[in-house]
């Protein structure tokens, strides 16, 4: 398989994005000027993270992006001595990042870490519920600190308990601080998410190595069959949706509930009836924390909570509405996947000749059913609770800027990287300390309408899903089961690549998320906004799903993904949906339109397309 050299396609600057560089951290660039790391970059391989990032990270967001190249990296290396692997590498080309693992190739290195991964993991494995409760309580922690953190206004004159008091701090100075502190908040909340997230996938990885040389012609989706059917708050969102249906239907109020697509219509025709009030204060109840849940995956400023856009959720509600008015069940068909669960597991334990390897079975099962739960879990806590509380005090920062005529549109401070926002902040405390306009007034604005033309270009520009140097045999873990970039995967990608004209596509190949095989039309959502257009019993084809789109898996017959592995969050869902799904075929959503009939086999990871 060949891929294009990175600074080939480096080189090919889209027409009037000269110096986008500039908008991005200086480590993130492949280089020309420094042999050594050009060398390295030239024969490593690095895929299109299009799992997190399904479109190019505006430079401020690239905050979370930073934070994980950290947190990932130094809890494989540097804490916890994962053998093979340290940590994974990254760039960014037209806005768009490419991610690389980087392995150990040398067997004595790997040998000498294995009892340090031993001693360090094992002590998180085997008190791994007592350091979840642990876990839980910081991330709470720093939720309720930075829910707390207040970004003081510049005042004309300092209120006169400044001096009667002897502070001896200026609102200035708080304001530089409480950004720095926002900052870091971020910073230490994704410090939290990596402590426990690669020891939870290497549980599961371990199991998958044990199972498949035990039986080596096992599927991959057979084995994550075996710890299905777990609860795990994740799903809560959804919970309090149903919840809030059923609600609406025993008071009565359903038909206010359903009486406009609009939450603010829908909001003043319950307030003008009693039991339209009762459900209100019961849907009150339910939105701290649960509807801090983001509208998309929280990776980007402009996925809101629900909180933020309540027409999301109130859509939720109403299929659940429509769907009790029809005596369909709104229940995940948890009994009915935990008993298929218990007979595959069965079944294969069943014909393990060796009681030792039973043991081991047992053993790393029970550890990977243990563990699994903190993968989805995470997600609420860091990605949905901590992001959408994070994104608003940054509008409130940007409001800040904007009242000092830096930025003209509060939406326009996710154009800036985090540390131009801090010297523009340093610029309007300075200004306002001496009494003179900020320079920023006449620098920011027009910087802000290029990088604006950037991203609009940016957005056009179709990244190749892989590029530098393929391995022979790609076999790093989490770069399969969460990201689905396997030497097969990579084939199938170039092949449908090698086919000019995509009306002549008639099968697309991915990984096996979930089994069975389901046929009907195709409905691409590539936002959750779009999820709304759904019809019962259509196949939802998108780049990716978040949690926000829980109540979609109440209508469709199958998913399909563009990226994502066995592990990613379309796969896990289905399985406990009890529906097929094929993940990380690549091309879907470029491929496929809405109407279209498809084929989908869970089963195999086909994906046949009638047109």
């Amino acid at each position: 398989m060949k891929f294009p050299a990175p600074h080939d396609v480096r080189a090919q600057v889209i027409p009037g994005t000269e110096g986008w560089e500039r908008m991005y951290p200086y480590q993130y660039q492949f280089v020309t000027d420094d042999a050594e790391r050009n060398a390295y970059e030239k024969d490593t391989f690095w895929f299109y993270d299009g799992l997190h990032y399904p479109e190019p990270l505006y430079p401020f967001d690239t905050i979370w992006d930073e934070a994980w190249y950290l947190a990932l990296s130094q809890y494989n290396n540097r804490i916890f001595m994962v053998p093979p692997v340290r940590g994974v590498d990254h760039r960014i080309i037209n806005g768009y990042v490419y991610i690389s693992p980087v392995g150990i190739k040398n067997g004595e290195e790997i040998g000498q870490r294995v009892p340090h991964f031993m001693e360090r993991a094992g002590h998180y494995y085997k008190n791994w519920d007592a350091l979840e409760d642990k876990w839980k309580a910081k991330m709470e922690a720093t939720i309720r600190e930075l829910e707390a953190l207040q970004l003081p206004a510049l005042p004309e004159m300092e209120d006169l308990r400044v001096v009667l008091g002897g502070e001896g701090e200026s609102s200035g100075f708080k304001l530089l601080k409480a950004y720095d502190d926002l900052i870091n908040l971020g910073i230490r909340c994704w410090q939290y998410h990596f402590e426990f997230l690669n020891l939870g996938y290497a549980a599961y990885v371990f199991f998958l190595d044990f199972v498949q040389k035990l039986f080596p012609s096992i599927p991959a989706q057979r084995v994550t069959q075996m710890i299905s059917g777990i609860d795990v708050i994740m799903y809560q969102p959804d919970e309090e949706l149903k919840k809030l249906a059923r609600k609406a239907v025993e008071l009565g109020v359903d038909e206010a509930v359903k009486s406009s697509a609009r939450w603010t219509e829908v909001e003043a025709a319950l307030k003008a009836q009693p039991k339209g009030v009762e459900w209100l204060s019961s849907l009150t109840l339910a939105r701290e924390p649960w509807f801090n849940v983001s509208t998309g995956t929280g990776w980007f400023h402009h996925d809101r909570s629900w909180n933020d856009q309540m027409d999301v959720p109130l859509n939720g509600i109403q299929t659940y509405i429509d769907k009790l008015r029809a005596g369909v069940s709104i229940e995940r068909p948890t009994e009915k996947v935990r008993a298929e669960r218990d007979r595959v597991t069965e079944e294969y334990r069943s014909l393990i000749q060796s009681e030792a390897d039973r043991a081991q079975f047992d053993e790393l099962l029970a550890c990977a059913k243990t563990v699994f739960p903190y993968v989805e879990n995470h997600l609420f806590y860091v990605e949905h609770w901590f992001h959408s509380v994070f994104w608003n005090k940054m509008r409130e920062v940007a409001a800040i800027l904007k009242t000092h005529e830096i930025i003209e549109d509060i939406e326009d401070v996710w154009l800036l990287k985090r540390d131009e926002i801090k010297q523009a902040l340093w610029d309007v405390v300075t200004a306002w300390a001496t009494g003179v306009p900020p320079r920023g007034r006449v620098t920011w604005p027009k910087e802000i309408e290029w990088r604006k033309g950037v991203m609009a270009k940016f957005q056009q520009w179709a990244p190749p899903p892989a590029i530098g140097t393929a391995p022979e045999l790609i076999q790093e873990p989490f770069t399969i089961v969460l990201w689905g970039v396997t030497n097969k995967s990579l084939a199938d990608w170039a092949a449908v690549e090698e086919i000019k004209d995509p009306e002549q596509i008639k099968e697309l190949k991915g990984f096996a998320g979930s089994p069975g095989i389901v046929e009907g039309k195709a409905r691409v959502c590539r936002t959750v906004a779009e999820v709304g257009q759904l019809q019962e019993g259509e196949i939802l084809v998108a780049p990716t799903t978040s949690p926000s789109w829980a109540p979609a898996f109440a209508k469709i017959g199958a998913c399909v993904t563009d990226v994502g592995g066995v592990m990613s969050h379309a796969a896990i869902v289905c399985r406990e949906y009890g529906m097929p799904a094929v993940v990380g075929t690549g091309h879907a959503t470029k491929v496929i339109r809405s109407g279209m009939l498809l084929r989908v086999d869970g089963s195999t990871g086909a994906v046949s397309i009638q047109r």
